[in-house]
């Protein structure tokens, strides 16, 4: 690993540019939200976030499979849709429990729960969790907001992974 001088004063987590840990900043301690959904209104604090989740209402598909006419929404749906329809590409295994993960992320926070770490804690109940998505996605359990919208039904959801399995279910399986 590179040298790391930049630290922000805010959460402790280092950078070797300046730059980026100005950008950091900005984007992770900031309430600035100036990106609008021209759809449904919600906001967001960078463009790159608005452009994602315009997809959700446009139904725009722009990760296309190279060895079919499979399209998909996200790029996370392709990486899955290679490794298991085509064998291409490489599971990432857990060393411990052998559980294959397609994002390096996703294994890294898998790894986390064998070692027990839970140091973020809810402030409506006692559940424990091991990062602070993880915490911010069970925090959406004590509200009724939902901010996710399927493309396809315009069902609302809470959560970004149940809206993304719920488009892969009525994609397959239209009749539900």
């Amino acid at each position: 690993m590179g040298d790391k001088p930049y630290t922000c004063s805010v959460c402790n987590k280092s950078f070797s540019d300046k730059g980026n840990l100005n950008s950091h900043k900005r984007h992770s301690h900031s309430n600035r939200r100036p990106h609008h959904c021209p759809y449904c209104g919600m906001q967001f604090k960078i463009n790159c976030n608005l452009k994602s989740h315009v997809r959700i209402h446009t139904d725009a598909k722009p990760y296309s499979c190279r060895h079919c006419s499979s399209s998909f929404t996200w790029f996370v749906q392709l990486k899955r849709h290679l490794l298991k329809s085509h064998n291409e590409g490489t599971w990432l295994t857990c060393q411990i429990c052998q559980k294959k993960f397609i994002q390096s992320a996703n294994l890294n926070e898998h790894l986390l729960r064998h070692e027990g770490v839970k140091s973020y804690v809810c402030s409506e109940c006692p559940k424990c969790f091991c990062t602070s998505a993880a915490l911010k996605d069970h925090e959406l359990t004590h509200t009724n907001f939902k901010q996710f919208c399927c493309g396809l039904c315009n069902k609302w959801f809470k959560r970004k992974d149940v809206l993304i399995s719920w488009d892969l279910m009525i994609t397959f399986f239209p009749n539900c």
